[in-house]
């Protein structure tokens, strides 16, 4: 009897991530287990994918606004913060159920 091993897929580090709340893209770079230190994949995803697969990824952050700033800069300058371990862990999903489009390494 032969048995075939599919090789998993894992994510070892989270470079990088980014929502875009208008258009509804999760930006993100990464590396895993394979890949050496001098690569890099990166992947735009469409967010709408995370709370199908059941995550929910946004948190909630207490800023206090310092009185000087303009709170326009405040809104402009907002970034989603993410729970990167939920995000580690859809990502590990999303690309073992969808091994085929998995981002190509690209040495950085």
């Amino acid at each position: 009897m032969i048995f075939h091993y599919k090789k998993v897929m894992e994510i070892k580090e989270l470079v990088s991530y980014f929502l875009n709340s208008d258009s509804n893209i999760l930006e993100v770079s990464f590396r895993t287990i394979d890949d050496d230190e001098e690569v890099l994949r990166t992947d735009e995803i469409n967010y709408e994918l995370v709370e199908e697969y059941g995550y929910e990824l946004e948190t909630e952050t207490f800023d206090f606004f310092d009185e000087d700033e303009d709170f326009e800069d405040i809104i402009e300058n907002e970034k989603v913060e993410l729970d990167e371990e939920q995000l580690i862990s859809f990502l590990n999903e999303y690309y073992t159920v969808n091994s085929h489009i998995l981002p190509q390494a690209e040495i950085y």
